[in-house]
């Protein structure tokens, strides 16, 4: 069982950026990468939307982190 984790850099429509995102490498899927990577970080965006009441933008795009 693979339990470590994938860092994503992270683009929003409005110009906004976060990086190094943590994301399950179990939750991703090896033949959909992109979209199921988007699903993770949008699912996560609206449970801190949802506890801090401001919600996040459209992703523009998603890229792995350098470090």
């Amino acid at each position: 069982m693979d339990n470590g984790y994938a860092l994503f850099d992270i683009l929003y429509q409005d110009g906004a950026r976060t990086s190094n995102r943590k994301v399950p490498t179990v939750d991703i899927d090896q033949y959909d990468r992109e979209n199921s990577v988007r699903a993770f970080i949008e699912a996560q965006d609206r449970k801190i939307a949802e506890m801090s009441g401001n919600p996040r933008g459209p992703i523009k795009s998603i890229t792995p982190s350098d470090v």
